[in-house]
C-alpha cells in the first residue's frame, strides 16, 4: 500500500468510526485491536470508546497486562472481562468451529456493556484476514459486530504502517493468537495445556525468539520461528529441548518450514498466511 492509498485508508478508517459514533473495541493489545482502539480514541473522543479485553485462560500470559498498560499510556477508557468460552463444551471439543463459539463468548461480554453505552462492538479484523478459515468473524458480525478496518479497505500491511505513521509502539509487534490455536483440530481444549503451551512459548521468547508458536501434540512439541531464526534454533537446540523437556514435553521438534501464521487451518483445507 503506497503513501495515498494508505491516506486515502486512513480517512476511510476514521470516517467509518465517526459514523458509528460510539463503540465497545474487542482489545486483545496486538496491532490490529490497538491501531482500531487508538483511531477510535482520536477520533471519537474518551466518552465514545471503551476498549475491552477478554481474559481467559486461551490469553497468553502478560498480555492483559499489556494491553492495561496501552490504555493508561492512551488515557483510554479500559476494562477486562471474563469470558467463559472454556464452559463450551463445543469450544472445548476443538472441531472446526471452535473460533465461533469463543466470539460467541466474546459477544456475551461485548454486547451488554455496548447495548448499555448505545454502541457498537467493533473488532479488528482487517481484509487479509477474510482469506483464512475463521468462523469466528461470521459468529461475531451475526451478533451484530462490525468491522471498520475491512470497510477502510487495510489489509496488514497497511495496519502495520498506519499504526507506524501514528506512531503506536506495538506496530511491530508480533501477532498473539489465542493459545487454543497450537493445539491441532480434535484435540481437547484444556486450562493444562493451554498453561503448558503458554509457558513454553514464554521460554523462548525469554531466549530471544520473539515470534515463535509452540504447536502441541500431546508429548511432543512442534516449534515454529521465522525462517530467517531456524539456524539460530538449531544451534541453541540443546537449551530449547532442556527447557521444554522440563514442561512434561517428552519430544521437541523443529519444522523447517518456519512460522506460518494459522497452518493448523490446512488439515480444514484452508491455506496458512506466512
Amino acid at each position: 500500500m503506497d503513501e495515498s492509498a494508505l491516506h486515502d485508508a486512513a480517512h476511510r478508517l476514521d470516517a467509518e468510526l465517526r459514523a458509528l459514533g460510539r463503540v465497545v473495541v474487542a482489545f486483545s493489545g496486538g496491532v490490529d485491536s490497538s491501531l482500531l482502539a487508538h483511531s477510535a480514541l482520536r477520533t471519537l473522543g474518551p466518552d465514545s470508546v471503551l476498549a475491552v479485553t477478554a481474559q481467559s485462560a486461551s490469553l497468553a500470559d502478560g498480555e492483559l497486562e499489556h494491553c492495561r498498560d496501552l490504555a493508561r499510556a492512551w488515557s483510554m477508557p479500559w476494562r477486562s472481562v471474563r469470558t467463559t468460552e472454556m464452559d463450551e463444551p463445543r469450544y472445548r471439543e476443538n472441531r472446526g468451529d471452535r473460533c465461533r463459539w469463543c466470539k460467541d463468548a466474546l459477544m456475551d461480554a461485548l454486547g451488554p456493556l455496548a447495548a448499555d453505552r448505545g454502541a457498537s462492538v467493533v473488532l479488528g479484523v482487517n481484509c487479509d484476514d477474510l482469506g483464512d478459515h475463521r468462523p469466528g468473524q461470521q459468529a461475531a458480525s451475526d451478533r451484530g459486530a462490525r468491522f471498520p478496518m475491512v470497510d477502510a479497505g487495510l489489509d496488514k500491511s497497511g495496519v502495520r504502517a498506519l499504526a507506524a505513521a501514528r506512531g503506536l509502539s506495538v506496530w511491530d509487534r508480533p501477532a498473539m493468537p489465542c493459545l487454543s490455536s497450537r493445539l491441532p483440530y480434535g484435540t481437547p481444549v484444556t486450562v493444562e495445556v493451554l498453561g503448558r503451551v503458554d509457558r513454553a512459548e514464554a521460554a523462548l521468547r525469554r531466549m530471544g525468539f520473539a515470534d515463535v508458536r509452540v504447536r502441541h501434540y500431546d508429548d511432543t512439541a512442534r516449534i515454529e520461528v521465522p525462517r530467517e531464526q531456524l539456524a539460530d534454533a538449531v544451534d541453541r537446540s540443546e537449551t530449547i529441548v532442556g527447557a521444554l523437556r522440563e514442561l512434561g514435553y517428552r519430544q521437541v521438534t523443529l519444522d523447517l518450514a518456519g512460522l506460518r501464521s494459522g497452518n493448523l487451518n490446512e488439515a480444514l483445507g484452508a491455506p496458512a498466511a506466512r
